[in-house]
């Protein structure tokens, strides 16, 4: 698989940045591809997510909280019955670092699949490095003028 990874300071809570993240659904915030993260459970464990593609397509998948360690760190995967030709991992570390200041990381994994699907996939991620990145600086600038 491959990775995208990013490490930004905000001046937030670990808590409040943990709460923002937890429900995935606002990704699309922070995130322009990511058209929309939906909860299917109603604890928010499994999430449906719909992102943009190349020429108007729309690549979906599954996707389960596997660690939720309030508030220090959220992790996720696909669902590989669900989608088995998407496969992608994300985890979000919080940590404290005093006077409400939080060091924020971010990982994606991921790995393309082969025909159509992955030609989409590979444009979605069309420099994931980059799209980690503006993602976190947004998110600084949403948890910092709350």
């Amino acid at each position: 698989m491959d990775k995208a990874t990013y490490r930004i300071e905000v001046d937030a809570p670990a808590q409040a940045c943990y709460d923002w993240w937890r429900p995935l659904t606002r990704l699309p915030e922070i995130f322009s591809d990511v058209e929309s993260v939906e909860a299917i459970t109603g604890d928010g464990t499994r999430t449906r997510w719909k992102v943009a593609g190349p020429a108007g397509t729309t690549v979906e998948w599954e996707a389960r909280i596997t660690e939720d360690s309030a508030p220090h760190r959220l992790a996720w995967t696909t669902v590989a019955e669900a989608d088995p030709d998407v496969t992608n991992a994300g985890v979000v570390r919080f940590e404290d670092l005093g006077d409400s200041r939080t060091g924020l990381a971010v990982e994606l994994e991921y790995s393309l699949p082969g025909g159509k699907l992955g030609e989409a996939v590979a444009a979605l991620l069309a420099n994931p490095q980059h799209k980690v990145e503006r993602a976190c600086t947004e998110f600084k600038r949403i948890i910092e003028t709350r």
